[in-house]
This record gives C-alpha cells, sequence and structure tokens, in this order.
C-alpha cells in the first residue's frame, strides 16, 4: 500500500512540474518571487485574492507570501465568494480568521465593499492579486479600484500582481458607463469588454484620475512575463482556477459577456443552472432548431449555434423541457461578444411576437439591466423595433476614443 501511495505521490509532482514547463506566461506572484520580494521587505502586507491567486503549481499567493523571507502578511481581504472561495455568488462574505494561517480575513464584500481605516491600520501596502474575466460587470475588479480608493486617502502603497485577460488585451465593446448609472456591476466609466489586465486597468483609473477621492495611489504593478494581448487563456499554459462557480474554466469565462445581460432578465435560461452556463439560450417555448438556422444565417463572424435541449437543474426553468441553441466561439478576435444575446433576441423576437423577452419579465429587472448596460439607452433602443441596428451605434461610439486611452497603459505588446 506504501509502494502504491508513493507511486502516486510520483505521479502527481510529475504533474505539476509538467505544468509549470509548459506555461508559456509567469503570473506577477511569480515575478514577484523570483525578485525576492524586494520591494516588500520589511513591510507589513495585506492582501486581496481568491482561489485563483496561486502560482503556476497551484501554489496559493496567501501561502506563497505567508512564508515569504522579510515579510509579514498582517491581513488578508475578502471580495465576492471570499478568499478560499467557500461563499455563494451575491453572498454577503463575513469578517473572519484564515484557518491555514491564522491570519484576519476582512470582508469588503458585505457591510462595506470598501477596506476601511481600522482594516488597514496593520498594513503598509495593499496587494491585488486575482483573475479576472476582463468584463465591466464581474465584480472583482470593483473590488480593486474601492481598496485603490482606500489606500489613496490612507497614504497606503497599492501593489497589482498581474494576470492575463482572458478575453485578451485588444477586444473592446460597448459604451462607458454613463453618469447615474454607476454600480458595483459599472463602477468606472469603462466599456463592457475593456481590453486591459488587472494591473493595466490600475494605472487607468489612477492616472485618469477616476478614484473616487480624487487622489492618486502610490501604485506599483508586478507585470507577468511571457503574456502577449492575443493569447487565448490555453495558450498561456497557465492553470485556470474557477473564480466563481459559474465560471468552470476560460472557455466559460469568454462566453459570460455572450450572454451574461441577457440572463439579468431572467425570462430565458442562459445555461445557469445546467452544465453548460453562459454557453446557452433556451426557453420552454423555443425551436432550437429554428433558432439555430436563423442564427447562423446571420453569418456572425466567430460564432456558431447548435441546437439543443435540456433539463436545467436549478434556477430558470428548473425542471423544465426547454430548447434553444449552444453558442460555439470560433474567433473571439471577430466574433461580436457581448452584441450576440442582442442578435438571440431579435430572431426570437420575430419568431414569437408575444414573447418579446422585454415584455416576459418582471420590469423590476430592468434597473440591474441598465445597470450593466451602463446606460438606460441600450433597452429603449432596442425595445423600439428589436433590432441590433438600432443599439449597434451607441454600443459602439466609444469604441475607438477609449482603444486609443488605454494604449498608453499597455504593459505587453
Amino acid at each position: 500500500m506504501m509502494k502504491l501511495k508513493n507511486i502516486f505521490m510520483t505521479a502527481a509532482s510529475l504533474a505539476i512540474g509538467m505544468m509549470t514547463m509548459t506555461a508559456q506566461v509567469k503570473p506577477g506572484i511569480e515575478v514577484l518571487r523570483d525578485n525576492g520580494f524586494a520591494s516588500l521587505q520589511g513591510k507589513r502586507v495585506g492582501l486581496i485574492t481568491n482561489p485563483t491567486g496561486i502560482d503556476n503549481n497551484f501554489k496559493s499567493t496567501v501561502d506563497i507570501l505567508h512564508e515569504a523571507p522579510g515579510v509579514k502578511l498582517t491581513a488578508l481581504f475578502a471580495p465576492e465568494h471570499g478568499v478560499r472561495g467557500d461563499v455563494h455568488a451575491g453572498d454577503n462574505v463575513e469578517n473572519m480568521v484564515d484557518a491555514a494561517t491564522g491570519v484576519p480575513v476582512y470582508s469588503i464584500f458585505g457591510k462595506t465593499h470598501k477596506p476601511t481605516p481600522e482594516m488597514l491600520k496593520d498594513v503598509d501596502v495593499l496587494i491585488y492579486d486575482i483573475q479576472d474575466i476582463g468584463c465591466r460587470s464581474y465584480t472583482f475588479i470593483s473590488s480593486m479600484g474601492e481598496a485603490m480608493d482606500a489606500c489613496a486617502e490612507l497614504g497606503k502603497d497599492f501593489m497589482v500582481l498581474d494576470r492575463p485577460n482572458p478575453v485578451g488585451g485588444n477586444k473592446v465593446e460597448g459604451n462607458l458607463v454613463e453618469k447615474g448609472y454607476e454600480s458595483f456591476v459599472s463602477r468606472f466609466p469603462i466599456p463592457y469588454l475593456y481590453g486591459l489586465t488587472p494591473g493595466e486597468l490600475a494605472m487607468y483609473l489612477n492616472e485618469e484620475g477616476l478614484l473616487d477621492s480624487g487622489k492618486k495611489v502610490n501604485l506599483e504593478v508586478v507585470p507577468m512575463e511571457g503574456w502577449t494581448r492575443d493569447m487565448t487563456f490555453a495558450e498561456t499554459g497557465m492553470p485556470w482556477v474557477l473564480p466563481s462557480p459559474h465560471i468552470p474554466n476560460a472557455e466559460i469565462g469568454l462566453l459570460y459577456p455572450v450572454t451574461g445581460i441577457l440572463g439579468e432578465l431572467y425570462c430565458m435560461s442562459i445555461g445557469v443552472g445546467y452544465t453548460l452556463p453562459f454557453k446557452l439560450v433556451a426557453a420552454p417555448w423555443v425551436d432550437g432548431q429554428e433558432l439555430a438556422r436563423r442564427l447562423n444565417a446571420l453569418k456572425l463572424p466567430g460564432l456558431y449555434f447548435r441546437p439543443i435541449s435540456v433539463k436545467p437543474f436549478y434556477s430558470t426553468f428548473k425542471g423544465e423541457n426547454i430548447s434553444g441553441v449552444e453558442i460555439y466561439i470560433t474567433d473571439k478576435e471577430s466574433a461580436p461578444l457581448s452584441l450576440t444575446q442582442f442578435y438571440i433576441m431579435q430572431e426570437l423576437a420575430q419568431m414569437y411576437p408575444d414573447k418579446k423577452p422585454f415584455e416576459i419579465c418582471d420590469s423590476k429587472r430592468f434597473s440591474t439591466f441598465d445597470k450593466v448596460t451602463g446606460s438606460p439607452e441600450i433597452r429603449k433602443r432596442f425595445t423600439k423595433n428589436y433590432k441590433v441596428d438600432d443599439i449597434f451605434d451607441y454600443w459602439t461610439k466609444d469604441d475607438a476614443k477609449f482603444k486609443m486611452k488605454k494604449s498608453r497603459y499597455h504593459l505587453y505588446k
């Protein structure tokens, strides 16, 4: 039995070693470690992270910093889902003590989204290390911005350990968030897909004066090594750890902006509650074969639609037989990711005039929809005729200007 156990342990070690050898990209935590944690020596360190904060051998940034010579890890800060990923989406995170390290954990997704002076009293530098998915409505970048603002106000240093943007570094889609429509799912005036890494976005927020206090934080970004703007996540060779329960792999992360806006209406299943979160659109009344035919006839670049029938295990249409389309991204650079759900709604409105999405959903959902799109104009313009042409110019109006502005903060080619 002991011999067999040793064989399994050896195999596991080899597998982890192989992951490191095949990784083309070093995340910021590895670069920081390779440099001997030089900028953290003698400092009290706070860390905002979750299970995605790992090196290429799956070791948590929490444990790496806790063991780092000359570094004192004094506080952990829990965003949505918690530091160890054990809190359900949307649920409040509570203050606690991390069992593995004994370090106190402060919630920044509960009574406050912003670290308080009391939370930061034993911190000299606050570090952010989270694998994001490159979409404005995903709340981790809101947590990062709030933390930067707190540090700016208190004169604390802020560091970002950089990670890839799975959508890539070139993709920009969606109008900027407008005044009065800021929220934790649209915290800053940036596009829905913003084409920046967490480190680059932090630089953008800092230098463009977008922190609430109007102050700049003393910011250090530890760049990755080996990442390029056109990379898919698979090409990085890095391990993927789900950043939230419904993003189990990088492909689903790429699909989040394809159906997530429609999902806010809760009138169609987008696969949350089945085994394909964000990868399908379906309902009991839909003819999946006809919907797939119509969508493929549009010849949308980089996309293919396959008819599918499922029975969700939970959430929208739990236990019902529903039909619709499964979405395949064949080329992420050319695919109109965020507009895809509007093309689907357009075709459904033509197929089923009595079941137009905004007319069968609870109107109370409109407020959240508007916050996610950053403006009421998208909903108002689209619902006039249920035509993508009616929102296309508005959805894309800020793309060129933002691309030019964001290029000043690019750390990678």
